[in-house]
């Protein structure tokens, strides 16, 4: 069963935390990340990507890299940017995006939970990127940025959360994309007590939405002051790490569409013809987003083409196989257009679904790419019949939105 604890969160002040709170360090790249925190002293992101603050050439991974993350987060606590909170808390998170809401618990979870496999994952992790968040965190003695966790919706669990978020919030505002962030303290014991006997007794599971280097890079963290503490106890705050969990039914994955830079040696005719074995094939007069699984979007020489899977592609009861990802990959991507690893092969990028078909038409148009490729989103169940599995998912398979906004909490350890 899940362990979920209470913590002593570092927060902005109300009156700071629109200007404080950021988007999540790896959905942007250094030079977007220059941009949104220019002018901005405040913005999180000078902790979570100090490089913004440092020569344009430096390798992201210097020394001085981390040792600017750690000057920035002690500038911030000392300049009373980030209080400490007197007691030990959970919180709610509601976000709102298009009329879509979603509430999350946030509360710690266990590393013990991550290397048990309480905590589900469904992707793997890249060693660069595993090591780069390890050194990060552990240089600051804070898990900045939280683990983005789910778990099937639990009733009880549900009229807690119900009652929070109808009391007073400490923070509400509305980011400049759009998304509105509201955000309650949950400082009753009684509720407390409640939301973790909940976990305890009936939450056996839960999974990783989005965040896998984060949560592998906490519970090493973990793992490495545990092993250096001749004293450890297992009740230390580095044995338990930043989290917010929503139940499954209030979560939207978005589509994670491709772009691939040539037809592998093939004339348009013979892409076509070579695709046509394994799909339908519909010329469509406008742009095309998929309506159901095993649909797929084809935009090649200014025309968009709905390709849907013919009988024999997939088995539906082998919840890798089913995927659409494995279909595109196993059908197209691989035999045809010669892309064996989507990991590490340069021919190949993905692009969020919240940017769009007009990204997906703007980068083929552009020269720069030679086709794209949209996906029909990935359901939360596909996400926990894997987990569940024990498989992982193919690369860049789901696309959660909105994202969880970085700095309106932070745990040290």
């Amino acid at each position: 069963m899940a362990i979920i604890k209470p913590f002593q969160g570092w927060r902005p002040s109300p009156a700071q935390v629109a200007e404080v709170a950021s988007r999540p360090y790896d959905v942007l790249n250094s030079e977007e990340a220059r941009v949104e925190a220019a002018g901005n002293p405040l913005s999180f992101l000078h902790v979570c990507k100090p490089e913004i603050d440092l020569p344009e050439d430096i390798d992201h991974y210097a020394d001085a890299v981390y040792a600017k993350a750690v000057e920035n987060w002690k500038n911030f606590q000392a300049n009373g940017t980030f209080r400490q909170d007197g007691t030990a808390n959970m919180y709610a998170y509601r976000q709102i995006m298009n009329g879509h809401a979603q509430v999350g618990l946030v509360a710690n979870s266990s590393i013990n939970d991550y290397f048990d496999d309480i905590i589900k994952k469904h992707e793997y992790t890249r060693p660069e990127k595993e090591n780069d968040r390890i050194r990060h965190m552990y240089e600051l003695q804070c898990h900045p940025e939280p683990v983005f966790l789910t778990y099937p919706d639990v009733a009880g669990v549900d009229a807690v959360m119900q009652k929070i978020v109808a009391g007073t919030p400490v923070y509400d505002f509305t980011a400049e994309d759009g998304i509105q962030h509201t955000f309650w303290l949950i400082d009753q014991a009684a509720d407390v007590q409640m939301l973790e006997h909940l976990f305890q007794t009936e939450v056996p599971f839960t999974y990783i939405a989005d965040g896998h280097h984060r949560s592998a890079s906490s519970a090493k963290v973990g793992k490495r002051m545990a092993e250096a503490n001749p004293n450890h106890t297992g009740n230390e705050e580095y044995n338990f790490f930043l989290s917010v969990i929503f139940p499954s039914s209030q979560l939207m994955i978005m589509d994670y569409n491709r772009v691939v830079k040539d037809m592998h040696g093939l004339s348009e005719e013979a892409l076509l013809a070579r695709i046509g074995e394994k799909f339908d094939i519909e010329k469509r007069s406008n742009t095309y987003k998929p309506e159901a699984l095993h649909t797929f979007g084809l935009y090649l020489n200014n025309n968009w083409y709905k390709l849907t899977a013919k009988a024999g592609t997939f088995n539906d009861a082998d919840p890798i196989d089913v995927l659409d990802v494995t279909i595109l990959s196993n059908h197209l991507l691989d035999p045809i257009l010669g892309i064996k690893d989507q990991r590490t092969d340069k021919r190949i990028d993905f692009v969020g679904g919240i940017r769009g078909l007009g990204e997906l038409e703007k980068r083929v148009n552009s020269g720069e790419m030679a086709l794209a490729i949209s996906l029909y989103p990935v359901s939360i169940q596909q996400l926990i019949n894997i987990a569940d599995s024990g498989n992982v998912m193919p690369p860049k398979s789901t696309w959660f939105e909105p994202k969880l906004r970085s700095g309106l909490v932070v745990h040290t350890f």
